[in-house]
């Protein structure tokens, strides 16, 4: 007879095991939703710059998740998000809204396909931020990994406003 696999609610990371309903778990998994969704996004732009931008923050996200899967008490050495990379993002989004207009109402989700997806990933990237916030109340973690997925959001919402303006549609203001 088959052994069946007796799953004790944990899963394991750097430095030991957490349970699967942990913030640690919670923030981490949506990082990884946040990921993969951008990985759709990637498959349905053909703008390069956009596709690459997209590409460096997957990997930039890899390292979120094993940056929130690694307690601050592991000494193991670890690739960890730092100021050097948020700071890449601020110079992306300055040099990217130097190609849009000044917002002074809010718009809609919504435009190009391309904008769509985008800003369905910035949402996410929203709940994967009030996840590491509460994680952040409860355990140390890495100010950085916060930090990075604020300013990621930020990125998302000028990129889908970027789709939007070289597909040559036009951002819905909200009225």
């Amino acid at each position: 007879m088959p052994k069946v696999y007796q799953d004790k609610e944990e899963t394991h990371l750097y430095g030991g095991t957490a349970r699967k309903d942990s913030l640690r778990i919670e923030a981490i998994g949506n990082v990884d939703e946040l990921n993969s969704f951008i990985g759709l996004a990637i498959s349905q732009t053909a703008d390069k710059e956009i596709k690459e931008i997209l590409k460096d923050m997957q990997r930039d996200l890899l390292a979120v998740g094993a940056d929130l899967a690694t307690p601050l008490s592991v000494r193991e050495k670890r690739e960890r998000i730092g100021e050097k990379d948020v700071k890449r993002l601020e110079e992306i989004i300055a040099k990217l809204e130097s190609e849009l207009s000044l917002l002074t109402k809010f718009i809609l989700p919504g435009g190009s396909k391309e904008a769509s997806l985008l800003h369905v990933c910035r949402a996410i990237c929203r709940r994967a931020e009030r996840s590491v916030v509460s994680l952040k109340k409860q355990e140390e973690i890495n100010r950085f990994a916060f930090v990075y997925i604020n300013r990621l959001s930020d990125l998302l919402f000028t990129l889908a406003r970027i789709a939007n303006k070289r597909k040559g549609v036009k951002d819905e203001e909200w009225s």
